[in-house]
């Protein structure tokens, strides 16, 4: 039998779940939502809220967000991504964390106030 190639169908600024699945170097990220920053053959390059990975196909699963929505996370994202860049307390860094596995494309009032307060502390 011939194997049939299976199309990579994600697009550049898609959000998807990272599935951990048997994999041990997504472990920790299983859960954690991810935008697509670039598409391969075989596999995608995705950012998270603190850093960025490639990540196999069967890894990941769109969350089918409309283009807005998607627009909407990636603001989110890049908020996260520079407070972590500059915060090292571990109660910061679970809170980012948290905010990297929600299955929603806003935050609630209570976390816009406390990622805008954390911004605040931690800009130099």
């Amino acid at each position: 039998m011939e194997r049939t190639k299976v199309p990579n169908t994600y697009q550049v600024g898609e959000v998807c779940q990272i599935l951990a699945k048997e994999n041990p170097d997504l472990r920790g990220k299983g859960g954690c939502w991810a935008i697509v920053s670039a598409v391969n053959e075989f596999s995608c390059t995705v950012r998270i809220w603190n850093g960025e990975l490639t990540v196999g196909l069967k890894h990941l699963k769109s969350y089918d967000y409309l283009p807005a929505e998607c627009q909407q996370m990636q603001v989110i994202g890049d908020r996260i991504s520079r407070v972590y860049s500059v915060s090292l307390e571990e109660s910061v860094l679970k809170f980012l964390d948290s905010l990297g596995k929600l299955k929603r494309t806003y935050l609630t009032a209570l976390e816009e106030k406390l990622l805008s307060v954390i911004e605040l502390e931690t800009t130099i």
